[in-house]
């Protein structure tokens, strides 16, 4: 009903908006444009002048017509195209030419604020279009006139108008900062803002003390939002310098948190470990991002706010999921991964998640959130989590947030005599079958080996529910690892592709090699495998397992395997 409220009045003032262009703002001139970070090609300027507009996998010829005549192929697509970070590319040429192709762009923007879309006024949408058109102005204004200079800042300050009065009616989490980074931004680049410079910087302040938590992650739990975050915030704080202003302490002290989580997500490649809604991250932009980071430091172990444990010995890196799903307003993106875990050794990822594909991902994302898509133990095929089904449910609340997940996640990590030991826990299916999931890791030292073990069993004074209690424990591979099973069929070779060679191996249950799919990928989803062992709880209620280097065939493997005993887990 809140909800509802707020966008009818966003509706009413709707016209509010409109009428107000009758009256001069106080905005006469842009005094600064802020710096953009996110990698530009200026390769893409020929095919934006040739009328070729490529976005989310989907390419749109003009024809001589107006590009923002032109149905869209997808959502995405014109989500990329309404946020204008295409001019970054014509500003890369830097040629009169591409000047003047992004001012011809631009203007027949803002000469037709007839034929609008929906999707434009989009809070996230218009957000990222006002800082395009703030960023990208010397582009568009470097060879102009006054009458075009005048006209250009007439429809910044209309969008930017309209951004005002979007936040009655906002998403909460990373659309909300991007609005109020966006107004805050506009107040510092023009002319007589002393008054909005204080409200926008005074909200923007109390939003990061809400949604950047004490460890440096976000409120979401997704990953992504770091980059994205980051990617405005650090130009904002060049912005505050170059007028001279002092950042608010709220802004610095995020990005000094943040900076760190960046590089607690990041595997041996540089890619990010795929958590709640979490896609391939631009390799180039992560560098930019990193390279502002001044202390260099090591990952920290543990992110006890955002619910998060890393696992680093020699070249090898676990990154485990050990928090319970975010609050239901900003669970939109959230995943069914509690307990799941991804595994690289140096350069090389093995176990992964399933990942969210980057475009397209209404096609991917019941599948996407599900647990059986994270590397983690699943019971009677059901997810940890459940989310909203009711397709007008979704609409009302804008997106399919978390209504039940596990409440009580349990963590506690030490040095063992051989290695360090994590052991962890969720109640994720205690209400709905009575059970509790319990996995303990330990890496070696020298980061040769992972163990693990995965136990299914009911609470404390409590009994599993129901008469099926089967479970599957599943190990998503990386596609480009090669996989094959071993001849006993408890095992499985894993060949990487700098050739080195991991073994994974279970002590007493069969193991499958299965087909899986990996959507995190820079071409979109791949075909993969993925390890699953699958068991009931009446007969067996836990799985003992590992990884370990190796550098035999899989025929010296399986005779070593069979002539020695796994070791023990310590508990």
């Amino acid at each position: 009903m809140s909800r509802s409220a707020r966008t009818v009045i966003a509706r009413a003032t709707g016209a509010t908006v409109a009428v107000s262009r009758l009256w001069p703002g106080r905005a006469d001139r842009l005094i600064i444009a802020p710096h953009d970070l996110r990698t530009a090609d200026a390769t893409r300027a020929a095919e934006i002048y040739a009328g070729r507009f490529v976005f989310a996998g989907k390419i749109v010829t003009c024809h001589g017509r107006s590009i923002f005549d032109l149905e869209p192929p997808s959502e995405d697509w014109e989500v990329a195209l309404l946020g204008f970070g295409w001019l970054r590319h014509l500003r890369a040429a830097d040629t009169a030419l591409t000047r003047a192709n992004a001012r011809s762009l631009v203007d027949d923007w803002i000469s037709n604020p007839g034929r609008r879309r929906p999707l434009e006024r989009r809070p996230d949408v218009l957000a990222r279009r006002v800082i395009s058109l703030l960023s990208q102005a010397p582009l568009v204004l470097g060879d102009t006139d006054g009458k075009f200079y005048r006209k250009y800042l007439r429809g910044l300050t209309r969008e930017i108008r309209y951004l005002r009065y979007t936040t009655l009616d906002i998403s909460d989490g990373v659309p909300r900062l991007q609005v109020l980074i966006a107004l805050c931004y506009a107040s510092l680049c023009l002319a007589n803002q002393a008054r909005n410079i204080r409200s926008a910087t005074r909200r923007l302040s109390d939003e990061l003390l809400r949604q950047i938590l004490p460890d440096g992650g976000h409120i979401s739990r997704n990953p992504g939002a770091l980059v994205e975050l980051l990617s405005d915030l650090l130009p904002l704080r060049q912005t505050f310098a170059a007028r001279n202003i002092a950042p608010p302490p709220a802004l610095l002290n995020a990005i000094d948190r943040m900076m760190p989580m960046l590089r607690f997500f990041r595997h041996g490649d540089g890619s990010f470990a795929l958590f709640n809604g979490m896609s391939n991250a631009p390799s180039d932009l992560v560098a930019t991002l990193l390279a502002y980071d001044d202390t260099h430091g090591v990952p920290m172990s543990n992110m006890p706010h955002t619910g998060f444990q890393r696992l680093d010995a020699g070249t090898t890196t676990v990154i485990i999921d050990t928090g319970p799903p975010p609050p239901p307003n900003v669970s939109q993106e959230a995943h069914a991964g509690c307990l799941s875990f991804e595994l690289s050794s140096g350069p090389s990822r093995i176990v992964v998640n399933c990942g969210m594909p980057s475009t397209g991902r209404d096609n991917w994302r019941t599948f996407a959130r599900s647990t059986a898509a994270h590397s983690t133990l699943t019971y009677h095929d059901t997810s940890s989590c459940q989310f909203v089904e009711l397709s007008a449910m979704k609409k009302l609340l804008q997106g399919a947030p978390v209504v039940s997940g596990p409440a009580n996640v349990e963590s506690y990590r030490e040095a063992v005599t051989d290695g360090d030991l994590l052991t962890t826990s969720h109640d994720g299916y205690l209400g709905r079958f009575g059970a509790v999931h319990r996995r303990v890791l330990m890496i070696s030292h020298d980061g040769a080996r992972l163990d693990g073990e995965d136990t299914v069993s009911p609470a404390p004074g409590g009994r599993i529910k129901g008469a099926e209690n089967d479970f599957a424990l599943r190990f998503h591979l990386h596609p480009a690892v090669k996989a094959s099973r071993l001849s006993d069929a408890r095992g499985v070779m894993l060949v990487l592709p700098n050739r080195d060679v991991w073994t994974f191996e279970a002590l007493d249950d069969k193991v499958d090699l299965e087909d899986s799919v990996f959507l995190a990928g820079n071409d979109g989803p791949r075909r993969t495998a993925q390890i699953v062992i699958r068991q009931d709880s009446r007969h067996a209620s836990s799985i003992r397992w590992s990884f370990s280097r190796s550098s035999t065939s899989a025929a010296t493997t399986n005779t070593r395997r069979n002539a020695r005993r796994e070791p023990e887990l310590p508990l």
